[in-house]
């Protein structure tokens, strides 16, 4: 594994809890949708941790959401960069990416938290619309201010009116403007779906999953018990593309 230090442009602290890192460094290309890993030096020892890229392919800044873990070793670092050096592998990996899915019409992009990020990257993509007819994007947080990159989400989502619905869920806080509760519980109850009148099916609709992964195991069996998919494989087509944020 080859590690390039990192020159840090900008660190965004979002609240008590999130944070946005953006840095440059001559890493080989990236797919949208893949992961890297960021380290620093510790008493002597790398400490590193796998993160999606935020922006598209074509950014030469490398930017990275990120959940601040109380007493973690690395988001520590990251969030008080000022004091330490950053590095970051030359080659990222990972295929939670749109070449890997079985062409369908529509694709559920369904995140929670930092997870959002990989999308953020896909959507930034000019490639990602070929061959989508809709997109759906539900993006779950825990309270109002953690809606970090809904701008970017919304501003994209101008760009293409007729190809993209986005859904806001709050799992902590009520707000009229959106659903309240947990994703698998509002698929469940038809909550989801109905906001959305888009039909979620296994004929013409693919899943993707990132985040939690209780939400992940969780979401996986009601989609198969409930809407008869299964998860996708390179040598099984399948419906369901998944990626633990943990």
């Amino acid at each position: 594994m080859i590690w390039l230090k990192a020159n840090i442009i900008d660190l965004k602290k979002w609240n008590d809890r999130l944070f946005t890192l953006k840095i440059t460094a001559p890493i080989n290309p990236f797919i949208a949708g893949q992961f890297t890993k960021l380290s620093c030096i510790h008493k002597n020892k790398r400490i590193q941790r796998a993160y999606s890229f935020v922006n598209a392919p074509t950014n030469k800044i490398l930017e990275f959401y990120i959940l601040l873990i109380p007493n973690g070793k690395l988001t520590s670092k990251l969030y008080n960069i000022n004091q330490n050096e950053i590095f970051i592998t030359k080659n990222s990996c990972g295929f939670f990416i749109l070449s890997e899915l079985p062409r369908r019409k529509n694709i559920w992009m369904i995140a929670t938290g930092t997870a959002i990020g990989p999308y953020c990257s896909i959507l930034q993509d000019k490639k990602y619309s070929k061959n989508i007819k809709k997109i759906v994007l539900i993006y779950a947080v825990k309270n109002l201010n953690d809606l970090v990159y809904l701008n970017l989400l919304k501003k994209n989502s101008k760009k293409n009116k007729n190809q993209m619905i986005i859904r806001i869920i709050l799992s902590q806080e009520k707000n009229l403007k959106y659903l309240y509760g947990r994703i698998p519980q509002l698929l469940l109850s038809g909550e989801l779906e109905k906001s959305i009148q888009e039909p979620l099916n296994n004929k013409e609709s693919h899943v993707m999953l990132c985040g939690n992964p209780n939400m992940v195991k969780e979401m996986q069996l009601i989609l198969y018990n409930l809407k008869n998919m299964k998860k996708h494989f390179r040598r099984k087509e399948g419906h369901i593309t998944s990626e633990n944020y943990w």
